[in-house]
């Protein structure tokens, strides 16, 4: 059999086994796995490198509304294109509603944003910000029936803060059709609640935000969530957990056989809060929500990713620019209220895990698999198509040196954002090429794929969700 592609002589390594063998891909999909297997249009000699399920970033902000006049650094050309030099060859955004919207509008609004502008696969969650009965009873449930399975609330941030009762219903909507609610668990009481003492002190520098946002007010909320959950009977998936105390909340939910589910983020592994401190405004680059925390909390979070309390490692890029458009904005507006919530990191989340957690002994190959590709794609209703290597699966691919030695450098970078919180870090293992359905993007560190090449990939309900029925009797 002639394929359209080899890859030849590397170590391939999927969520449960490494081997070595070659790879023949044909008509976008894995055809073959074995040596000898003949012809091929191109070989790509892989001797030396890992090849590895391509990266999914199951949770990104990319062209969302931001408030007035602030601009997201990130449309989907340049996200997608940086997602494809960091290993990803899939990203999940969210399209965001804001009170009084449409859903339906939404979505169709945000698909005209992503239409031919994508290097890599994309697929949407939603955002409900405003539960009405028409989102609730009409809206929501088409959309999951046309695969638009997760979506998310918040706890927290002006006008997009749901109170109890209506997360309560939309908990409902997920139990009813089968889709997965991802929680971001923060007190909004309580942190306007110290907000406001904060300034009334004069505390406003940038390094406030995070005596803002305590760990009491991430481990209560993480609970209350947790709780409201369990009366639905839904699964839930808490997003970006930064400490100890929120992940044994779910932990413990975990050990009582509930359905509940953990995600973690570069930021919680490698900066801490005091990298805001003496920075003046520039502190304003490391802000985001949940903010690091300290040194214990980065030891908790990796306890987290090993001891599997933690399944997903996504990057919660959410990118601004360090000028009046972004960071900065509202311009004449410095106490750190006011600061855009979010930092990039959609390029660097692989190095980061690969050097910290598989080059320092931390994790092992398989598992960084596992967090980084094939849970997401097992999560998110996309497995087998996606997360793995194996015959019959699309040729997403992400070719490794597990022995490059690089610093992470904003000149590097190829997001939006005119800076990285991560500058400096010393990287050992980084991605050399990244194919989607049988094309490379990037090959030899060179973008080589065509903006538009990315496709909108509908999602099957998630296997983690509740089947679709009704709500447990009172």
């Amino acid at each position: 059999m002639t394929f359209d592609v080899i890859i030849r002589g590397g170590i391939v390594a999927t969520s449960s086994d490494t081997f070595t063998c070659d790879i023949g891909i044909a008509g976008g999909k894995i055809i073959a796995l074995g040596t000898d297997l003949g012809t091929a249009a191109e070989i790509y000699d892989a001797t030396g490198k890992l090849v590895l399920p391509g990266g999914i970033d199951s949770h990104v902000h990319i062209a969302q509304p931001s408030g007035p006049g602030i601009v997201m650094a990130d449309d989907f050309a340049s996200a997608t294109r940086a997602a494809a030099f960091g290993g990803n060859t899939m990203v999940l955004p969210f399209a965001m509603q804001q009170k009084g919207e449409s859903l339906r509008q939404v979505v169709k609004d945000y698909h005209a944003k992503a239409d031919g502008e994508c290097y890599v696969d994309v697929s949407f969650h939603l955002i409900i910000a405003d539960a009405s009965e028409t989102v609730l009873g009409q809206e929501l449930p088409a959309l999951v029936n046309d695969g638009y399975t997760s979506f998310k609330v918040f706890m927290t941030y002006e006008g997009l803060a749901l109170s109890d009762m209506e997360m309560l219903n939309v908990m409902s909507v997920a139990r009813e059709t089968g889709a997965l609610v991802m929680v971001h668990a923060e007190n909004y009481d309580a942190i306007r609640f110290l907000t406001d003492r904060l300034e009334r002190a004069g505390k406003t520098e940038p390094h406030y935000h995070s005596a803002s946002r305590p760990i009491p007010v991430e481990r209560e909320a993480t609970h209350r969530a947790i709780s409201l959950a369990e009366i639905i009977d839904v699964p839930v998936m808490i997003v970006h957990v930064s400490n100890r105390e929120a992940m044994d909340e779910i932990a413990r939910a975990q050990r009582k056989g509930l359905k509940v589910y953990g995600e973690t983020c570069p930021q919680y592994l490698v900066l801490t809060a005091k990298d805001m401190e003496g920075l003046n405004m520039e502190g304003t680059k490391y802000v985001c929500s949940p903010p690091p925390r300290d040194e214990a909390s980065q030891q908790a979070c990796w306890e987290g990713l090993q001891q599997k309390i933690f399944s997903l490692f996504s990057s919660d890029h959410c990118p601004f620019r360090y000028d009046e458009s972004g960071k900065l904005a509202p311009k004449g507006r410095t106490s750190f209220r006011w600061v855009p919530n979010g930092i990039p990191g959609i390029e660097t989340r692989l190095p980061i895990l690969f050097s910290e957690g598989v080059s320092k002994g931390r994790i092992s190959l398989n598992d960084f698999v596992a967090l980084t590709a094939t849970n997401h794609a097992k999560t998110y209703g996309l497995y087998p198509k996606k997360g793995t290597i194996a015959v019959g699966s699309d040729a997403d691919i992400a070719i490794w040196d597990p022995a490059r030695k690089a610093k992470i450098a904003q000149a590097d970078l190829h997001h939006g954002s005119d800076y990285t919180p991560y500058e400096g870090i010393e990287i050992t293992g980084w991605p050399v090429a990244t194919m989607v359905r049988g094309k490379f993007v990037v090959r030899d560190g060179k973008l080589t794929g065509a903006k538009g090449a990315g496709a909108y990939i509908p999602r099957e309900k998630s296997p983690l969700a509740a089947p679709a029925g009704r709500i447990p009797e009172v």
